[in-house]
């Protein structure tokens, strides 16, 4: 008889399926057109890290290096009410060393599609016996606010020489990278910015240094991308194939955004003193600061303007930015996912 488990609650697979050698992870979930959610596993050691990199099992790595765990992928055609994806655990074979294995599902892509698990329904994890099929738990898994775009469905654990499975349920709303780095997966992250001096003109780019290997998740594009997508190109260039990377760029105007770019562009961006200059690109128009003429007092035909006009200049466009500002404020307050673990507790079962 299977078990209704609530989040945080756990299960004894001696007590509720005594004898079960492998077991299977089923994750299901109901979705709009042009949405793509992945499952994954992560073994973990006494630290609650990842191993290695290589016992993140993904879309990308179907498989933990022991052979214990392995991603079977897509199943059943996704209909409602059925398992999207499942992962099996050879329990007996998980290397001493794992002391737990964390399952995931993330939205792919999310950030540009603007994708959120608001929109998924009847997300679920259930635990079944690999060998007869027999369900053991199962927990429908409820988003707390609608904006994750990544949650950790449950967890397999030692418990001495026994394995428990436990709902979880937490959410991410900075995706698969988010849950990641939260394990200690090694993802690409962008270099310090090192102070900036003042110069009249941008410093030249350096030369293209040879493309590096392309960090291990999220930003890895799939193998095999679902019908109706495509993978995402270099920020910078798209001729230079998929953007494998995820950086942070800072550009000659506006915030600093994260962008997928290639390992080259990648590597330019890190070692380049913001903001970084790209050459220019055809379809890419980018303005050009004559290094002779302060940028402030410059328009398109390389004019100067007195001090009274560049005054008079400023002061409409701040009571015109207030005033912006003003009719565009909701005063709503923003909803922060709250990343938080549920203790160990064994007093459920």
């Amino acid at each position: 008889m299977s078990v209704a488990l609530t989040k945080g609650g756990n299960v004894s697979l001696n007590r509720q399926a005594p004898g079960v050698r492998s077991v299977r992870v089923c994750l299901g979930w109901t979705a709009g057109p042009g949405y793509d959610l992945d499952a994954s596993a992560l073994l973990c050691g006494a630290s609650g890290k990842v191993l290695t990199d290589q016992h993140f099992v993904f879309f990308n790595n179907l498989q933990s290096p022991d052979g214990a765990v392995r991603h079977l992928g897509a199943d059943g055609g996704g209909g409602e009410g059925e398992d999207r994806e499942r992962i099996e655990v050879r329990l007996a074979d998980v290397s001493a060393d794992v002391q737990k294995v964390v399952f995931a599902v993330a939205i792919y892509d999310a950030a540009q599609r603007r994708q959120t698990f608001g929109q998924v329904r009847g997300a679920y994890v259930r635990l079944t016996d690999a060998d007869g099929g027999a369900e053991v738990a199962r927990y429908d898994v409820t988003p707390e606010t609608g904006s994750e775009t990544a949650m950790v469905f449950g967890e397999l654990y030692r418990n001495g020489a026994d394995w428990k499975f436990r709902a979880i349920g937490q959410g991410y709303a900075s995706g698969l990278a988010g849950i990641a780095t939260d394990f200690g997966v090694d993802v690409l992250q962008p270099a310090p910015a090192a102070p900036s001096a003042p110069v009249s003109a941008p410093a030249p780019l350096p030369p293209m240094p040879a493309a590096a290997p392309a960090a291990v998740v999220p930003a890895v594009p799939k193998t095999q991308p679902a019908t109706g997508s495509s993978p995402v190109t270099c920020f910078f260039d798209p001729t230079h194939g998929v953007g494998s990377a995820v950086v942070l760029w800072q550009p000659q105007w506006g915030v600093p955004r994260q962008v997928e770019t290639c390992a080259a562009c990648a590597q330019r961006v890190q070692t380049t003193v913001p903001p970084f200059y790209t050459p220019p690109q055809a379809g890419y128009p980018q303005q050009q600061v004559q290094p002779h003429v302060p940028a402030q007092q410059q328009d398109q035909g390389g004019r100067r303007f007195g001090t009274g006009a560049m005054l008079g200049a400023g002061a409409a466009g701040l009571v015109g930015g207030m005033l912006l500002n003003e009719a565009l404020s909701d005063d709503e307050p923003r909803v922060v996912v709250n990343n938080y673990y549920e203790d160990d507790d064994d007093s459920f079962f």
